[in-house]
């Protein structure tokens, strides 16, 4: 067993897959940013995870996550992250995926990296929970199907949907599928957050790694907002309908960010899903107020639904019904989206979805989400297409394309 600082902490005979009953997992963050670190926080809190290993490209994240971790390993009565487990620089993954220290591995990296990682965590035996999107393009995501048979039945694998543990949405998409609101007609979605701000950098900062910072402003670095951001939506009405769509049709564009970037800073789309259900999501990524809305209303033959992430979540009509403690209006304020520090109908979202991984490694019953990630990501990339391309693509016609997006600048000088 290893030293103090990383070994596992042994309360119970070894359960049916070997792994030592209601220890303490093992885990190992990679990628130390601002939403890395909260799922973090929330996977020691609410799930007993040990965060035993940091792993980030640049050695100042890694020294801020320290002292985060050593302090919040301290209020919990057990020592911090041990030096040897920091890894820093370019193959911070590899090594982290290599130790024996480690468990579990956490990916919140920029999402250009995710598949990446995921092979590696895979490869080296590691558990492990992947941030959205399982993919940024075509060819990542059918590489993130062939992880899938690879994790499956050897190691669990969640992805960052938090939603689907949300209490109050998991009640109102079963009364929807079940039929409260009758034949589904059309769904409207929104989107709607403000601008996404970094710090001053220093003028002496190269543009390779500004954009690495910087990543939420680099259309192959994140995918675009509605890979990496609006993707949550996007997932919440392929869960109420079953489905992908079959079609999209979008717009977009940079119409108010005057910052470096490529990112496209507003979206309009109209999906074509199975049966003829139409759905729409409209979304920003600008500005400075503190508003930030979000919400799906579907339509049906009986009534209807609301789910919005703060406020009345409800349906209306013959089945009525309205979770208990959601009707405040209160916008949610602009750290909501920067931090994902979550409340109102998500409050429980991520110590739900924390807790549900962290049991699914310690009761040997693991999950493999990867295929569901991919069929989100896919439906994000859909709509990115039609929009760049200014037209209607199918589904079939974004699988045939073979997209794959490319770095062009050299992460050697990372090593």
């Amino acid at each position: 067993m290893a030293g103090a600082g990383v070994g596992l902490l042994i309360l119970k005979p070894q359960s049916v897959r070997g792994y030592p009953a209601n220890s303490a997992v093992r885990l190992g963050l990679l990628g130390c940013g601002g939403r890395g670190t909260t799922v973090a926080t929330s996977m020691a809190k609410n799930a007993g995870a040990r965060i035993v290993a940091l792993a980030d490209i640049f050695q100042d994240q890694l020294d801020k996550a320290k002292v985060t971790f050593d302090a919040l390993a301290s209020s919990l009565g057990y020592p911090g992250p041990d030096s040897h487990l920091m890894f820093s620089r370019l193959h911070a993954y590899q090594e982290l995926a290599n130790s024996k220290d480690v468990d579990a591995i956490q990916i919140s990296t920029p999402p250009y990296f995710h598949i990446e990682h995921l092979a590696a965590a895979v490869a080296g035996g590691k558990h492990a929970y992947c941030e959205k999107p399982c993919g940024v393009d075509v060819n990542q995501t059918k590489r993130a199907l062939e992880i899938a048979k690879q994790a499956n039945g050897k190691v669990s694998v969640d992805v960052g949907f938090q939603i689907r543990c949300a209490p109050p949405f998991v009640e109102l998409v079963k009364r929807v599928q079940a039929g409260a609101i009758g034949k589904i007609v059309s769904l409207d979605s929104h989107y709607y957050a403000p601008a996404i701000d970094y710090p001053d950098r220093p003028s002496s900062m190269s543009k390779d790694e500004l954009r690495l910072r910087n990543w939420n402003w680099d259309l192959t670095l994140s995918g675009d907002i509605v890979v990496e951001q609006n993707i949550h939506v996007i997932d919440i009405n392929n869960w109420i309908l079953g489905s992908h769509p079959i079609s999209a049709y979008a717009t977009g564009g940079r119409s108010v960010l005057q910052h470096f970037g490529n990112n496209f800073d507003n979206y309009q789309v109209s999906y074509t899903y199975p049966d003829g259900v139409h759905v729409t999501m409209n979304s920003k990524q600008y500005g400075h107020t503190k508003d930030f809305d979000v919400s799906e209303r579907v339509l049906g033959s009986e009534g209807s639904s609301e789910s919005p992430y703060s406020g009345s979540l409800h349906i209306t009509g013959a089945n009525a019904w309205e979770w208990q403690g959601s009707g405040s209006s209160a916008k949610q304020s602009a750290g909501f989206s920067a931090s994902g520090a979550f409340s109102d109908n998500l409050a429980e979202a991520d110590a739900e979805k924390d807790k549900s991984f962290i049991n699914s490694i310690t009761s040997g019953n693991f999950h493999n989400q990867i295929a569901l990630g991919v069929e989100t990501a896919r439906s994000a990339i859909l709509a990115r297409m039609a929009a760049r391309q200014k037209r209607v693509i199918t589904w079939d016609e974004m699988l045939a394309s073979g997209e794959s997006s490319k770095l062009d600048f050299d992460l050697k000088q990372f090593a």
